[in-house]
């Protein structure tokens, strides 16, 4: 399936029209894809280093897993929303870009993997889940969250 016409359309948009003649409005969706970015990887790590072991030994990992997927949640959207009003002001140019198709798939990756694995086999009573398994699962998300990040971060240098 070819996006390009997705991306042609993305470039002409009224959103890329409101990205590229105001600078301010752009810097403002800027800062908030970079706070989702921060809440959605300090929520994938404070979970993951919790199953671990690492931190937070004296809470159930059930109370934070709980609490840090509410918010991981509330920053998927942020970011999913700024990131395609930023998007929309180089639209033509991402699509040519490899980084961002990998930013992409190891998005996509780690969102089948949050839903469609880690929630599911988190509901469960931890203590009935092999340690081994647990923390398999949390150094897979973080790996799996790294590649976003730096594929996302790489963006700028491709």
């Amino acid at each position: 399936m070819d996006l390009y016409p997705f991306f042609d359309w993305l470039d002409t948009s009224l959103l890329a029209d409101i990205s590229k003649a105001y600078g301010g409005v752009f810097a403002v969706v800027q800062m908030f894809h970079l706070l989702g970015i921060s809440m959605l990887g300090g929520m994938v790590l404070v979970g993951d280093l919790r199953l671990l072991n690492i931190v937070m030994k004296d809470i159930p990992s059930e109370v934070v897993i709980e609490n840090t997927h509410k918010w991981f949640n509330v920053a998927l959207v942020i970011i999913v929303i700024s990131g395609i009003f930023m998007s929309s002001a180089v639209a033509l140019k991402l699509y040519y870009n490899s980084m961002f198709w990998a930013k992409m798939a190891s998005l996509g990756a780690g969102v089948l993997f949050v839903y469609a694995i880690r929630r599911p086999l988190l509901k469960f009573d931890h203590a009935t889940i092999k340690p081994l398994t647990l923390r398999m699962m949390a150094i897979t998300s973080i790996l799996i969250w790294f590649t976003v990040a730096a594929s996302g971060r790489w963006i700028g240098f491709s």
